[in-house]
């Protein structure tokens, strides 16, 4: 028996980790369904092929090393090697080449996968998409513990559940309700930062169906874990019907719906609304969905009129209180190092010594005021 179950368990090993291998596999990274994740996925196996190229050569060397040059029979020992050309050239020269393909790389990749800029053909790399299709605009909210979609064009929302048309541009617009979040959609695209009060911007396509889940990539708090929505890639057909259906439940985002759902809440069931205010998207942005609260563009509006680089302003600095933006009416002062004598003028030298004799420490030794520490 005991010779039976240690020849089973470096199966039972094996199994197991070839099982983990297969599951690494299937996931959502290594798996994408658009044209922008693939584009990332590839970014890492070109990495990982790179690296690998200095990784596997030096493991390997490592162990021949060793033993072709051993201390003992069979070994080329020599204690007096200090320096060899053709060594150091490879050593120096392998890595400066692999440092510059991942610096190349690195930087194509980033301007050609910028999240601010608009899909074309070259990029995305689809083909039968029509060339005048107009985007499709999501409105991204990060709430606690939840994500908000909304739909401006349709006029309808949608919480924890994402349904979008394949092989059809997407424009996500994303903020936060009010702690710092990451919008993270594997199948289509990477982590898109979500914070409040600012707007981050992604494009992205699916190329094919898909029924996986987006994430939140940013601890926010006690709901983190469960701050998952489904992404769900359907045909124009399907979508149509879908929109229909959501425009058919009857149930309307308004203001007041907006700030009970904005409470913090834990796994949260998808939900649909048949309408969503025209401007909620923007009174979340500016941070102005409370009742009295003023929108940060009506704030800087006012502050504008008070003179604060208005272009009516009299002067620069005009209506604001007197700071480092002020000036006087007649322009900037001239200093006195280029004024002349008879414009400086006179006046008594503050910094003059006083009479040493005045003092009390020279004409009266025993004066209580030579004690006097104050």
């Amino acid at each position: 028996m005991p010779q039976q179950s240690t020849g089973r368990f470096p199966k039972g090993l094996a199994l197991a980790a070839l099982s983990l291998i297969l599951a690494g596999c299937s996931h959502a990274v290594l798996d994408p369904a658009g044209s922008i994740a693939r584009q990332q996925r590839d970014l890492i196996y070109i990495s990982t092929g790179l690296m690998l190229l200095i990784i596997v050569p030096v493991m390997v060397l490592i162990v021949i090393f060793a033993w072709r040059y051993r201390k003992g029979k069979g070994g080329t020992y020599d204690p007096n090697f200090d320096h060899s050309t053709s060594l150091e050239l490879v050593i120096w020269s392998a890595p400066l080449l692999i440092i510059i393909a991942l610096g190349a790389l690195t930087w194509s990749s980033t301007h050609l996968l910028d999240p601010f800029r608009p899909l074309d053909r070259k990029a995305t790399a689809l083909e039968g998409r029509a060339e005048n299709s107009q985007a499709l605009r999501v409105q991204v909210v990060s709430l606690d513990w939840k994500w908000l979609f909304i739909y401006p064009d349709l006029g309808i929302a949608t919480v924890n559940d994402l349904v979008l048309p394949v092989d059809r541009e997407v424009r996500f617009d994303i903020t936060s309700s009010n702690m710092m979040n990451t919008f993270y959609a594997p199948t289509m695209a990477g982590m898109i930062y979500a914070m409040p009060g600012m707007q981050s911007t992604l494009h992205a396509v699916l190329d094919r169906p898909v029924d996986s889940k987006g994430y939140s990539g940013n601890y926010s708090g006690a709901g983190f874990s469960d701050m998952r929505f489904r992404i769900r890639g359907v045909s124009e057909q399907q979508f149509a019907g879908w929109v229909a259906g959501a425009k058919a439940s009857g149930r309307t985002l308004d203001m007041p719906t907006y700030r009970e759902l904005a409470k913090p809440s834990e796994k949260v069931p998808a939900m649909l609304f048949a309408a969503a205010p025209a401007d909620l998207y923007r009174r979340i942005l500016e941070r102005c969905v409370e009742p009295g609260q003023p929108c940060m563009s009506e704030v800087m509006a006012r502050d504008m009129g008070h003179g604060g680089g208005h272009p009516q302003a009299v002067r620069p600095g005009a209506g604001m209180p007197p700071g480092r933006g002020s000036m006087p009416a007649g322009g900037k002062p001239e200093g006195a190092l280029f004024k002349s004598p008879d414009e400086k003028g006179s006046g008594p030298n503050v910094t003059k010594p006083a009479d040493p004799s005045a003092a009390p420490g020279a004409t009266k030794p025993g004066d209580t005021a030579n004690r006097n520490m104050t």
